[in-house]
Parts: C-alpha cells; sequence; structure tokens
C-alpha cells in the first residue's frame, strides 16, 4: 500500500506543527462556512465529534510525516460517518466538508514559514502526502456512513418483516398492536389492503407505493394499498410490479381482516406455482379460484367424491372413458346446450347426442338429478392426483 508521507523528509513534521496550532479553528470556521449541511452551532456530540475529527486529523497527518506507517487506527473518522447518516446528512456533504478542510489547510500551509523555504521536491512530496492522507480518512468515513447504512436498513426491514407477519397471523389483528408495528416499520396502515404472495416480495413491495414486504418461505408475502375493489389501472401496477414472476392476490379487506386475504392467497400459492389455476396467466386472483381452493384444501374428500361421482367412467374401456368424460365436462360447462357442446368439441350435433345417450345409460338418472349433477361437475374439477385410477 502506497503511504506517501513517507517521502516527506521526517523534520518537516516538527517545523510545521508550530505554525499549525491554529489551523484547526479555521478550518472548523470554513467547513461551517461552506457546506450548508454543517452550518449549525458546534454542541453537543454535532460539535464534540467534528472538534475532535480535526483535531486528529491535523496532529495524525504531522506524525506520519517521514513514517513509513500505515494510517492506524481509523476508527474516529469511522465514527464520524457513523454519526452523519444517524443525524440525516449526505456522503456528499461529508465529501465537501474534507475537500474544504484540505484546501483550507494547504492554504495554511502555503503562508508557513517553514514551507516556503521547502524545496520544489519536498512541497510536491508534502502535497502529494496531504491528499492521500486525505483519502484514507474520507473512505474510512464513507465505510462508516455505509455500515450505518446497512445497519438502519437491516433494523428497518426486520421491523417490516415483523409487521408483515402480524398482519399475515390467523385471527383478527388489533388496532394498539397494528398501530404500533406500523410505526416501528414506517408504514402508513392504509384502509383497505390486500395480500400478495410472490417471489422477491421485498423487491416487488419497494416497486408498489404503500406496500410492505417481507420474504417467506416459500412464498414472499406483500401487503399492498388499496383503496376499494380492485380496478384495471390498480391491478395493472401489481402486475408491472411483480413481472414475469409468478403471484397470488388475495381478497380486498380492512387492514384488521389482512390475515383472510393472506390465508387465502397462501393456500392458492401451491396450486399456482404448478399450474393448476391458470397455467396462462403470471398473476391470478385468489378468490376467482374459491372451487380449485376447496376441492385442495380437502383432498381426502375430494377423492372419495371424485371415487363416487366418478365410478361409472370406470366401467368403459379406457378410450370410450376418455371420450366420455370429456363430452361430459363439455356438456356441463355448457348447461345442458347440445349445440354450445358441439362446437366445443368439433363434432356435430348429433354425435353428441349420441354420445349422451350413451351417458345416461352409464351414469344412470344422475345426468337429470341437479345434486348429482352437482356432484358430477365439482369430481371433475378435482386435482389429478385425487381423482380415482
Amino acid at each position: 500500500m502506497d503511504r506517501p508521507w513517507s517521502r516527506v523528509p521526517s523534520w518537516v513534521g516538527a517545523a510545521l506543527r508550530p505554525e499549525l496550532a491554529g489551523t484547526i479553528d479555521e478550518i472548523i470556521t470554513a467547513v461551517r462556512a461552506e457546506v450548508p449541511e454543517y452550518a449549525r452551532p458546534l454542541t453537543g456530540r454535532f460539535g464534540s465529534r467534528i472538534t475532535e475529527g480535526v483535531s486528529v486529523a491535523l496532529g495524525q497527518f504531522v506524525d506520519l510525516l517521514g513514517r513509513d506507517e500505515s494510517l492506524g487506527d481509523a476508527s474516529v473518522y469511522r465514527a464520524l460517518g457513523q454519526l452523519e447518516h444517524r443525524e440525516g446528512r449526505t456522503l456528499a456533504a461529508l465529501q465537501s466538508a474534507y475537500q474544504v478542510g484540505t484546501r483550507t489547510l494547504w492554504r495554511q500551509l502555503g503562508t508557513s514559514a517553514t514551507a516556503r523555504q521547502l524545496p520544489p521536491e519536498v512541497i510536491f512530496s508534502l502535497a502529494e502526502a496531504l491528499f492521500g492522507y486525505i483519502e484514507e480518512l474520507s473512505a474510512a468515513s464513507v465505510a462508516g456512513w455505509a455500515d450505518e447504512e446497512a445497519s438502519q436498513a437491516g433494523s428497518l426491514q426486520a421491523r417490516r418483516h415483523a409487521l408483515v407477519e402480524l398482519l399475515a397471523r390467523p385471527g383478527p389483528t388489533q388496532a394498539p398492536e397494528l398501530e404500533r408495528a406500523a410505526a416501528a416499520a414506517g408504514w402508513t396502515v392504509p384502509a383497505r389492503v390486500a395480500a400478495l404472495v410472490v417471489e422477491d416480495a421485498v423487491a416487488v413491495a419497494a416497486r408498489l407505493p404503500g406496500a410492505v414486504g417481507a420474504d417467506l418461505d416459500p412464498a414472499g408475502l406483500v401487503v399492498v394499498a388499496a383503496r376499494g375493489e380492485p380496478d384495471a389501472a390498480w391491478l395493472d401496477r401489481v402486475r408491472a410490479a411483480t413481472g414475469e414472476r409468478k403471484a397470488v392476490l388475495g381478497p380486498v379487506v380492512e387492514p384488521a381482516q389482512a390475515h383472510r386475504s393472506a390465508g387465502l392467497a397462501q393456500a392458492a400459492w401451491p396450486l399456482h406455482a404448478s399450474g393448476r389455476l391458470d397455467a396462462g396467466a403470471h398473476l391470478v386472483r385468489a378468490d376467482e379460484h374459491l372451487l380449485a381452493l376447496l376441492l385442495a384444501a380437502t383432498p381426502e374428500l375430494s377423492a372419495a367424491l371424485a371415487a363416487r361421482a366418478l365410478a361409472p367412467l370406470h366401467t368403459l374401456p379406457a378410450g370410450a372413458a376418455a371420450r366420455a368424460e370429456e363430452t361430459l365436462r363439455a356438456w356441463l360447462d355448457a348447461h345442458g346446450d347440445v349445440s354450445a357442446t358441439a362446437a366445443a368439441l368439433h363434432v356435430h350435433p348429433q354425435t353428441v347426442r349420441y354420445r349422451l345417450a350413451g351417458l345416461r345409460e352409464t351414469f344412470g338418472g344422475a345426468l337429470d338429478d341437479p345434486a348429482a349433477r352437482l356432484e358430477i361437475a365439482v369430481a371433475l374439477r378435482a386435482p389429478a392426483c385425487d381423482r380415482p385410477a
């Protein structure tokens, strides 16, 4: 690592020290005058940190001249960077303060009797040493600022994670508890919300105004602010935020009932992830697939229903059974309309009538009994894994 101060003769530091005794106040005055963020009284922690930073920096620089040593302990400058972040100042302000301080110190060196007597090559080395030294101090402060940024961001996300878990927890969320958690997470509780299950939930939430997200397992959860029932523009914003990711949107509810929206969306997620809801869509709405969710929630009952309601199909040869099921499904979807069934199957209506005659013979009176017909329609929508072999 380059140590430019090592190339300055060691006697230079000792000679300059008494001439720079008053420079600390000049540097602080210049910084306060030229950097708006520092134009404030030197009181409290702010004043002590700034004074300490300038004093230690100047003394350490003079001590290093002529020595082949590293900067050493940079904790003062890291702490200064952390303080800047905590007090809401930017890295730009901090860098400006270093630049002003460096310029002021170099100007003071230019008026020094000792410096005016130095050979040109020593003056060049002194300048190189000063600017290299300030770069290291600045880098230490930047690292401290970045550490504080990461720490606060992590802490904030932890509080948002806790908020999302609270909203998704079974049972209504009590208003005082929700308000405390929302305040800690920096979230304004909206009048209505909807739960969105999606991977990369934190990134998706950042793209939606008024949303808060947490990356959970197996898929994250975003609580999205809503004004009323979803409209096209609101849904378009949600689609844009999720992009190409698969996502499930729960119904819009009051914040205290967010668990209902989250529960429905989370129940639909594995079905959508496996392509069982709408294989062609990235975003689906859970409340548009309630029958599929009901069947998936009770697989044993779904299997029992399918076994009983579709048992007549298993008396037919394999090819005939598949054709009969296809016809039966199309006929039920068409509400018994033979022409619509024929159009869906791309066959002649007379072919449908012939097949229906065979189905009535196979199913007995079930196709003309409303309750039995409903059971058959539901059974045909049972997941394949729950259907009888």
